[in-house]
């Protein structure tokens, strides 16, 4: 079994126990380098003149009574301003509340009222998702972009607020979340939880002020906050933003004049890189394709340089979470030598449990346990030896925000967090996700159906872009989402779209009901015309699709001309 990592801490790293410590340190530290900067070269700070901006912010927050243990929202894209907004409050005591961008108004006000919160820093673009009544409840709405106020509370003004330097189980941040199953929570992060992360990313992949991180994932989402963000802060790097969505033409030229030694991304990502470069780049070639039928490690050697060179030919680090990447996918990077690496955790952990880092990697799994967690397997099935993962660490949130009873559900008494994934492990502890007790569908026989499983091989075939499977009437039945060039839903109800979507499904049928087992067999196949809905790491929202039926008017209709 391999040796778990060494839990003595440097030095430097027992600076590291709050982020007030740690704010105070890297803004000493490394004052004159730059801690963050748009690709385009504008905008950003030197760690000095960060330092400087938060100070500034924390004194006029303190001016209309924002003390230590209040509550500041932040609603924006990802920027080098959020990083100021969200060290303003945690460097003094306060508590940052992250929003995801793509929160609805109803959600966003739902969390502002929940929290408790005085301030919101806000983007203007997202200033239409407050309402007046949501506006007028709050002491100070603070434009993001330029630290004006755009709301305040003028009978709060010199109600002097007090500020004090956080000790490390104070509360940091509260992340709301709704995962894939449905109601919101209120998960609350201790700076001991934020700080233990920081120093397990550390251990993983040792970082240091020349690199070049760059974000494209949600920063209000813990894997961005933590690794994407506060672990670069941490060891004085740069962090470079980009200022629209992070689709190909977007991305490429900034991968370009950055050329990251960092990114943190989903397996979406680079799973649509395979499938929709790489895959038709190789089938159009014959000079490929011969390659990967005679001299299959020449294709490698070639695609994997030419893949490596697009992320800009540094890269030491492509760490992948929040979901589980296709074992297809995984095998093609892992076989052209891409830097990638496996992470897996939840808000609830701040959110590392297991990875497994570049060059570690085992095709499938999450990797061992993280640096200072325990890790193990409750409830193993003898015959299976699949059991749910539980943890246990410095890492373990303190629990969700005014929800005693829904903490007490997922922490016991000794503090192992039950993390409801199903999961088996090697003889070198290496841990394999099997799916969720939520999700795990009983078969007739009474045993235990992952649809994620079913759902794997279904997306390897051509021309599905994702789907999700689910019971029904006690069936198995697939819900797929083909990709737009085989399946034009501008044809629905001509004869053409009808043969073609009907050939489609029939495809899904023969091909997965051969590649898995007896049980996991599926019965029917529904076309979604619509995209998935998605968490922000890109995991479906599977609550939302219970007892969804296919309503396409093409299908009803010649149902009815059949009959």
């Amino acid at each position: 079994m391999r040796k778990p990592y060494k839990t003595r801490l440097g030095s430097r790293e027992r600076y590291c126990s709050t982020l007030g410590k740690l704010f105070a340190f890297s803004t000493n530290k490394y004052r004159k380098r730059r801690v963050s900067q748009y690709a385009d070269g504008s905008g950003g700070y030197t760690y000095g003149e960060f330092r400087d901006k938060c100070e500034l912010l924390s004194i006029r927050m303190s001016r209309f009574g924002i003390s230590t243990g209040d509550k500041v929202a932040i609603l924006s894209q990802n920027m080098p301003n959020w990083t100021i907004a969200f060290f303003s409050a945690v460097a003094y005591g306060r508590v940052a509340i992250p929003i995801l961008p793509d929160s609805s108004p109803q959600e966003v006000e739902n969390i502002l009222t929940h929290s408790e919160s005085k301030v919101i820093f806000i983007s203007r673009r997202f200033l239409s998702k407050l309402s007046e009544d949501v506006i007028s409840r709050l002491t100070l709405v603070v434009d993001i972009e330029t630290f004006e106020f755009i709301h305040k509370d003028r009978n709060a003004f010199e109600c002097d607020g007090w500020v004090k330097h956080p000790i490390p189980d104070d509360l940091a941040a509260i992340i709301y979340t709704s995962g894939t199953t449905g109601k919101a929570k209120g998960v609350m992060l201790s700076h001991r939880n934020l700080c233990h992360n920081i120093i397990e990313s550390l251990k993983a992949e040792p970082c240091n002020e020349k690199d070049r991180f760059l974000s494209i994932l949600p920063m209000a989402h813990t894997y961005e906050l933590t690794i994407g963000c506060l672990y670069p802060f941490f060891v004085g790097a740069c962090v470079y933003y980009i200022q629209k969505p992070p689709t190909a033409s977007v991305l490429l030229p900034a991968l370009k004049a950055i050329r990251p030694t960092v990114m943190c991304s989903v397996p979406l990502i680079i799973e649509k890189i395979y499938k929709s470069s790489v895959l038709p780049t190789i089938k159009k070639s014959k000079t490929l394709t011969w390659m990967q039928e005679k001299m299959p490690w020449l294709l490698y050697i070639l695609v994997g340089g030419r893949l490596y060179k697009t992320f800009g030919g540094k890269l030491h680090f492509f760490g992948v979470g929040g979901a589980k990447l296709d074992p297809v996918v995984e095998e093609f990077l892992k076989k052209c030598r891409f830097p990638y690496a496996i992470g897996y955790g939840l808000t609830e952990c701040a959110p590392l449990v297991c990875n497994a880092m570049v060059g570690r990697t085992k095709v499938g799994s999450i990797g061992i346990a993280s640096f200072g967690v325990e890790v193990k397997l409750d409830n193993v099935d003898p015959e299976t030896g699949e059991g749910e993962i539980v943890c246990r660490g410095a890492n373990v949130m303190l629990g969700y925000y005014r929800d005693p009873e829904r903490t007490l559900e997922v922490i016991d008494d000794e503090g192992w967090f039950r993390t409801h994934d199903v999961a088996t492990v090697d003889k070198d502890g290496y841990y394999y996700i099997k799916g969720r007790l939520n999700n795990t569908i009983l078969g007739p026989s009474g045993e235990n159906i992952y649809p994620e499983e079913i759902e794997q091989v279904i997306n390897d075939l051509e021309g599905v872009n994702e789907s999700l499977v689910m019971e029904r009437d006690g069936k198995l039945v697939a819900l797929v989402k083909f990709d737009d060039n085989v399946l034009n839903w501008d044809l629905e109800g001509e004869e053409r779209f009808f043969e073609s979507l009907q050939a489609r499904k029939a495809a899904v049928l023969e091909w997965v009901n051969k590649k898995v087992g007896k049980s996991s067999k599926i019965s029917e196949v529904d076309a979604m015309k619509e995209p998935f809905e998605k968490t922000a790491t890109q995991k479906i929202r599977r609550f939302l699709y219970k007892g969804f039926r296919s309503d396409s008017s093409s299908e009803s209709k010649k149902e009815g001309d059949k009959k």
